[in-house]
């Protein structure tokens, strides 16, 4: 017997008499793992069979190398060149979908929400801009470069049941290692990724580790799983070594 799956998911048996056709969850058992690495800073990627999404990417003028790839979506939380290199995201024939700002969109079946931070960044107070992203039923959130954890009821219903959080520990003008932790217990996320650090000694990455009681976790180069995976973890601290390469 033969079989292959068509694109909607529908699993097609082959012997000499017929042809069968069965429905199939692609969610479980067809859909790529997501993998996501950590690139120092606030940029995260994303990365699922070939989609690739972007957050918060190095532009010119930043503090960190840029690194360039091709994406599908680019999500840029503040315009400051910590966080807006759209630009380096388009490589080849992929051009990204930039999002900047609060809102609701959908971007090839990628559903996301951006909803804005109670306040700004740094001393010019720049708009901040937290994303949910939902893609085959797993729900991301980017925090950006979030300095308070007065989020009102509005801001959290914006953000939703999150699956996985990228939360802010170390850099200057946002949250302190206690208010992190305050804002992911109150979030609830089953995975918690602390991000804004490069050095693995970072005295505030430590603190928030502390208060996370995950001291002594090592780094890992990137995070592999699918929705499943998800079943049963609550607040559990994974921490992404910052690669400096796509």
């Amino acid at each position: 017997m033969e079989f292959s799956v068509r694109g909607d998911g529908t699993l097609l048996l082959r012997n000499r008499w017929a042809i069968i056709q069965v429905s199939i969850s692609t969610s479980s058992w067809y859909t790529a793992r997501m993998i996501i690495t950590y690139h120092g800073g606030q940029f995260i990627k994303i990365t699922q069979g070939d989609t690739v999404i972007a957050a918060n990417p190095f532009g010119k003028g930043s503090q960190y190398k840029p690194i360039r790839f091709g994406a599908r979506l680019g999500l840029i939380s503040v315009n400051h060149p910590d966080f807006n290199g759209a630009e380096n995201l388009a490589h080849g024939e992929k051009t990204p979908f930039v999002i900047s700002g609060p809102g609701e969109y959908e971007v090839g079946g990628i559903s996301v929400s951006g909803t804005l931070a109670p306040k700004g960044f740094g001393k010019d107070e720049l708009l901040n801009t937290i994303y949910a992203v939902e893609m085959e039923g797993v729900r991301l959130c980017m925090l950006g470069a979030l300095s308070s954890v007065d989020l009102t009821s509005e801001q959290i219903e914006g953000i939703g049941e999150v699956d996985i959080l990228f939360v802010p520990v170390s850099g200057e003008g946002i949250l302190s290692p206690a208010d992190a932790g305050k804002i992911a217990v109150s979030l609830d996320a089953k995975i918690i990724i602390p991000i804004g650090w490069a050095d693995p000694a970072d005295k505030q990455l430590a603190l928030f580790l502390k208060e996370a009681g995950d001291e002594g976790i090592a780094p890992v180069e990137k995070l592999t799983l699918k929705k499943k995976d998800l079943e049963g973890k609550e607040g559990q601290v994974v921490l992404l070594e910052p690669l400096s390469h796509a």
